[in-house]
């Protein structure tokens, strides 16, 4: 089922919207079939006076709406600036590398939504980062395998995963 109105960094919910049921439409029935079906009580069938909408769950479907979800309804908690390399990369459908920012703005968290931004601050994509900003100013413009030498310990190899990312 659906969840409720929201937390601290999305928007809304999607409590009434029936994601994901399977649906049940009578024509001309009387009104107590009509009730029946709407108590989810299993109607006897009648041919060719019922149709029956199952509901199909499609995974590429559910990732589109898991990145339209990623672009729309969530609240940003910092920025990074990345340089040509960075960017010609996630519009290739690469993950971000730590050597591609140039600058991180914000305080936030592992698992937070950040906006990737251009020299000229134009905003080109929106992902969940693998590190916290502290961690992510130090490891900035260096390289995946210089990770576990600065941090101490190596998460991910990648600031962004391309899966966890949408382009604007």
């Amino acid at each position: 089922m659906a969840g409720g109105a929201g937390s601290g960094i999305s928007k809304g919910g999607m409590n009434h919207q029936g994601a994901g049921r399977a649906a049940c439409r009578t024509q001309r029935r009387k009104h107590a079939d009509r009730q029946r079906a709407r108590s989810g009580c299993i109607v006897a069938p009648r041919p060719r006076r019922r149709t029956r909408h199952l509901a199909v769950r499609h995974p590429l479907r559910r990732w589109r709406r898991a990145k339209q979800w990623l672009a729309d309804h969530l609240q940003l908690a910092g920025s990074l600036q990345l340089d040509d390399g960075a960017i010609r990369a996630l519009q290739d459908g690469k993950s971000l590398l730590p050597i591609g920012v140039t600058q991180v703005s914000g305080e936030f968290e592992r698992g937070a939504v950040v906006a990737c931004r251009t020299a000229q601050g134009k905003e080109i994509s929106r992902g969940l980062i693998n590190y916290s900003s502290s961690d992510a100013r130090r490891i900035a413009q260096h390289s995946t395998h210089e990770i576990e030498a600065i941090l101490g310990y190596l998460d991910e190899e990648v600031l962004i995963h391309r899966d966890n990312m949408v382009l604007l």
